[in-house]
């Protein structure tokens, strides 16, 4: 074969070759490009809630938390009750030994037996010369001497008997009896003890555990969303259950403002968490109903949080829309939506990946 013929023949072998492996190559290349897998939720009617949440203690309601304290200086000469222990109401608790306190009995005692025994001798006095002077043998001046006498003797016994009612008064909290059944929160002292009648000094404190609340410091600036009334959640850390409540009282404005002020809100009487015990509570700020509704999460701004709401919402062409909102009410989990929604429209949950707008997206079923 002449050399020219052969060069020619392996130039053509060389194109097939060449060919082939190109046309291998364009047939194993994968198209990745594809719709984003998203979750979405429809658009509903619904009600929301919006609310407060807080920390709060359980603490005795008013009426129901009782701390004795001593009448007198003295000592502790009986003490019934250890801590813990129930107590029913009329039940004695303590008795106070005040020495000078017996002494000041005695001595009103003695004031007051004095005294009416110069009243009767100044009234056995008037009369006698009320009726001399009605003879004309008693002066005026006598008489009138001993009706002033006499009153002076009447105004002596009040005293006398005003001064022993109060020396009565203070010796009748010696011996100290519930007020309401209850348990013993607190024990301060043991018989035998000196104390002191005052804050400082306390002996025992007696809660009622069937009448109990919750007190929550409120931010200032949550406040004017609370009334009265409202509904209200607690947290049991015991078991994890929901406890229902009510606010019970709004603190007044204080001037100049705090930064919180004590709401109150109240606990059934099947309750039986201990006082003194945090807890977590939700505060009813408002609620609407049949309103159009999303998540919380797909509600979206760009920067600053008073920059205008949008939505991602999963169009019928298989893009993703984003359509400017106007929000109302704002809970944890659901936030009304005014304007820029209707029913059935399906709006994009958060996930991994940024969705922008004309996005392809497929929905996972």
């Amino acid at each position: 074969m002449p050399r020219s013929r052969v060069l020619a023949t392996l130039v053509a072998l060389v194109g097939v070759s060449i060919a082939g492996c190109s046309k291998t190559s364009t047939s194993e290349t994968v198209d990745t490009s594809g719709p984003l897998l998203v979750r979405a939720e429809s658009v509903r009617l619904d009600t929301v809630r919006a609310s407060v949440i807080v920390t709060g203690t359980v603490m005795p309601s008013p009426g129901a938390d009782w701390t004795i304290t001593a009448p007198e200086s003295g000592r502790v000469a009986e003490i019934t009750k250890l801590e813990g222990d129930v107590v029913k109401e009329g039940d004695v608790l303590v008795r106070f030994e005040v020495p000078s306190l017996q002494t000041e009995l005695a001595m009103r005692q003695t004031e007051t037996s004095q005294a009416n025994v110069r009243f009767q001798a100044a009234k056995a006095t008037a009369t006698r010369l009320s009726g001399l002077f009605a003879r004309g043998i008693a002066s005026q001046r006598d008489n009138e001497d001993a009706s002033r006498d006499l009153q002076d003797a009447e105004a002596a016994v009040r005293q006398a008997q005003s001064n022993k009612e109060a020396t009565d008064l203070v010796a009748s909290h010696l011996v100290v009896k519930a007020r309401f059944a209850g348990v013993i929160a607190q024990r301060w002292h043991n018989v035998g003890d000196q104390v002191e009648p005052t804050t400082t000094d306390p002996v025992l404190r007696v809660i009622d555990p069937t009448r109990l609340e919750v007190v929550a410091p409120v931010p200032a600036a949550s406040l004017p969303l609370i009334t009265p009334g409202r509904a209200a959640r607690i947290f049991n850390p015991t078991d994890g259950s929901l406890i229902d409540g009510t606010v019970l009282t709004m603190p007044l404005v204080a001037d100049p403002p705090a930064p919180t002020s004590d709401v109150r809100v109240s606990l059934p009487k099947t309750v039986t968490l201990p006082a003194g015990t945090p807890v977590q509570l939700e505060i009813l700020s408002d609620e609407r109903s049949n309103v159009l509704v999303v998540p919380t999460s797909v509600v979206l701004r760009d920067g600053a949080a008073n920059a205008d709401a949008y939505v991602m919402v999963a169009g019928a062409d298989g893009k993703a829309h984003r359509k400017s909102v106007q929000v109302g009410l704002v809970a944890l989990d659901r936030t009304q939506i005014l304007s820029g929604l209707t029913v059935g429209e399906r709006v994009i949950l958060p996930g991994p990946e940024p969705i922008t707008d004309g996005a392809s997206v497929s929905i996972q079923k």
